[in-house]
């Protein structure tokens, strides 16, 4: 599967995307306009093996809601990510059996390497 989830109104999603030199092939959703499925969240759970991983801990919601001050575990990931399409560390790039989470810098050049 070569999938990326991301938001078209993010520039920081949209400048990762055009860094990436191959997106041919590739399935784009905004979480904005198709949210994310249980089934799709429990695949690229499968490849990166933590709901934490997945999680944004940078969202305006965690502070908001005052998660930064409770203990969670991975089904209280799961489920923030399942409300709300903001908790999910975007953009999300999924390369066959490889995921490339978030938008470090490094995981960047990961997902560049992978695709060149």
């Amino acid at each position: 599967m070569r999938k990326i989830y991301y938001l078209k109104t993010c520039d920081t999603c949209k400048r990762i995307l055009k860094s990436l030199p191959n997106t041919e092939g590739f399935v784009f959703q905004d979480l904005k306009e198709v949210p994310i499925t249980v089934a799709q969240l429990e695949e690229i759970h499968a490849l990166t093996g933590s709901y934490d991983v997945l999680f944004s801990k940078r969202a305006k919601l965690y502070k908001a809601m005052g998660l930064k001050d409770e203990t969670l575990g991975e089904a209280d990931f799961k489920r923030y990510i399942l409300e709300h399409y903001t908790f999910l560390n975007r953009p999300v790039i999924v390369v066959d059996d490889q995921v490339f989470v978030g938008n470090s810098p490094k995981v960047v050049a990961q997902a560049i390497a992978a695709l060149s």
